[in-house]
């Protein structure tokens, strides 16, 4: 299924990706650190959600309490429970 999250307090505005059967794909930024955000997407390729969640979830930027990393692990697990996951 294929979701989009609107992001807050980070340079990306959108994150799309699609999760299927708790696995994360065809993760894409926009806005962000172009480089990183590839890269980040690029090491979360056909990975376990859950997985993606507890490695990403809590990574800060700079001052600010989030991430574009932990924007991504926030939404994949509201996609895990709306999924039921």
């Amino acid at each position: 299924m294929s979701y989009t999250y609107k992001t807050r307090g980070v340079c990306a505005s959108v994150i799309e990706f699609e999760l299927n059967d708790g696995i994360v794909s065809n993760v894409s930024f926009r806005g962000g650190c172009n480089g990183n955000l590839k890269a980040v997407s690029k090491l979360v390729e056909g990975m376990e959600g859950k997985r993606v969640v507890e490695i990403l979830k809590g990574n800060i930027c700079g001052f600010k309490n989030t991430s574009c990393a932990d924007q991504l692990a926030i939404a994949i697990e509201k996609a895990l429970l709306e999924q039921g996951e």
